[in-house]
């Protein structure tokens, strides 16, 4: 079956791309929390994965593929969730944005000062023309990011209750929208197109 077709069955063929995506990347999030506040964070961890799914199925019948950080959040939330549900610990589905943060800040900075290696431009680098130095300094704030969220979300986790931690979770999108505005104010002087900064 095509793609059309595909979304067609998933509800969401006459979304424009930019509402779609906006949806996608809130749906697991306010699933999540809505079914902590009807229920506890058992119900909500397994909401969160089958959200997830759901999630990356969408995105692979839009794009017929899974980007390396999608493929890495699937498959924490299910290794975490699971251990959760199975151990009855929440403890497990608190740390793993500290797990994953912490995971693609090291992944960055080895292949940066280890390899040499810039991934931000591996993977963006045919979507968007940049200085190599930009490049460099993107993959340098990308590192900073990811390392003061996985700090960020593990003292959250650490010292406050669940209840504050899944509020955290909601609210915390803050964080992620400020860093991306800011990144996009940033490159949109230095690009090199006529493309603007997505």
């Amino acid at each position: 079956r095509n793609r059309p077709a595909l979304l067609h069955e998933l509800g969401v063929a006459r979304l424009p791309e930019e509402e779609m995506k906006l949806l996608l990347d809130f749906f697991p999030i306010l699933l999540f929390f809505g079914a902590y506040k009807f229920a506890d964070i058992y119900t909500a961890t397994g909401v969160l994965m089958a959200a997830t799914v759901v999630q990356m199925a969408v995105i692979y019948a839009m794009e017929r593929k899974l980007q390396a950080m999608q493929k890495a959040t699937l498959v924490l939330i299910l290794l975490f969730g699971t251990l959760t549900l199975v151990l009855h610990d929440d403890r497990f589905i608190k740390w793993k944005p500290t797990v994953l943060y912490g995971a693609m800040a090291i992944a960055l900075a080895v292949a940066l000062w280890g390899f040499k290696k810039n991934f931000l431009k591996m993977l963006l680098g045919a979507q968007l023309e940049l200085p190599t130095l930009i490049w460099g300094r993107l993959n340098v704030a990308w590192i900073a990011y990811c390392l003061f969220m996985a700090v960020l979300n593990g003292y959250v986790a650490a010292y406050f209750t669940t209840e504050a931690w899944v509020n955290f979770k909601l609210w915390g999108y803050v964080f992620p929208i400020v860093f991306l505005v800011a990144q996009g104010i940033y490159i949109s002087p230095h690009l090199k197109s006529d493309k603007p900064a997505a």
